[in-house]
């Protein structure tokens, strides 16, 4: 089995656990966006550390960076922000599989994304395989009662929608930034981008903490016994994110993240409590198929 795909799958391992610590962290009392905010908090010098560790076994310099590596790194910064405070969001609307399934529109809008902003298309057989996983999550994402119950576009849809719109502009943002650092080291392009995005990230929520939700910053910091778990799962999993971007088209590579969808299942019965439907279970199995196509594919 190839590097990246083993990446991609611990990646979206390790985001299952996070976004389940993250939901918990609601019944804490932390807001939403304190719940957002405690992702990157102590992810800043978690992947510091790695970077520092990784340049002085390897005795690689500070690389020389262009202007355009920071613009890839703030737009995929801001984008995945917005996304999680979406997602976060989405937990008090479905279940959280299905919470989980509404983002993963994601894998059609990075493939178009990736073709647009990167020239990187995918091929046939491997956008069938999106598509046919696309009908998987909407197998998952359908109200209790069908789409007439809450109408097609209900507010768990939308934040579904814009979360995996953003989640897609945010993958080809850390596609582009780690392939813009001059190193021929995959590991060491993905770690130092991620210091680069979570710094960025940090630097931004505190800001607007600070601005609309005052004292909040110190709540997440309060329950740091929590809220540290949280980073330490979000930096390990971005770290596996980034480094499968260096080595796949991001399409691909967010397309069989949707085997978390599959883990969010496991986490949503065993741990949650909460049943899974017969339709749901065959969206999985729909979904399961097009992880094995999308592999095939790529």
């Amino acid at each position: 089995m190839e590097t990246w795909v083993l990446v991609t799958i611990l990646a979206a391992a390790l985001q299952t656990l996070r976004f389940g610590l993250q939901k918990q962290l609601k019944g804490l009392g932390l807001s939403t966006s304190g719940a957002t905010f405690s992702r990157f908090i102590f992810a800043v010098p978690l992947a510091a550390a790695g970077c520092a560790v990784l340049m002085g076994l390897r005795g690689y310099p500070l690389p020389d960076l262009a202007p355009g590596f920071w613009l890839w790194v703030m737009m995929g910064g801001l984008g995945q922000i917005i996304a999680t405070f979406c997602t976060v969001a989405l937990f008090s609307e479905r279940s959280f599989a299905v919470g989980i399934a509404f983002t993963k529109t994601e894998t059609v809008q990075v493939a178009a994304f990736s073709m647009l902003l990167l020239g990187e298309a995918v091929s046939a057989p491997g956008l069938l395989a999106i598509l046919v996983g696309l009908v998987g999550v909407l197998l998952l994402s359908r109200p209790k009662g069908g789409w007439g119950a809450t109408g097609l576009f209900n507010r768990a849809m939308g934040l579904g929608l814009l979360a995996g719109g953003l989640f897609g502009l945010s993958a080809i943002g850390y596609r582009a930034a780690t392939l813009a650092v001059p190193v021929d080291d995959p590991l060491f392009r993905a770690t130092f981008a991620l210091m680069c995005v979570t710094g960025f990230q940090t630097l931004a929520m505190a800001l607007w903490l600070r601005l609309r939700e005052p004292g909040e910053i110190t709540r997440v910091v309060s329950i740091w016994r929590a809220t540290l778990w949280v980073g330490v799962t979000g930096v390990l999993g971005s770290l596996g994110w980034f480094t499968a971007f260096t080595l796949q088209n991001a399409a691909y590579v967010r397309s069989l993240g949707q085997v978390e969808l599959i883990f969010s299942l496991l986490v949503s019965i065993l741990i949650f409590k909460e049943r899974a439907s017969l339709r749901e279970l065959a969206g999985m199995a729909l979904l399961a198929l097009s992880i094995v196509g999308i592999v095939l594919a790529a």
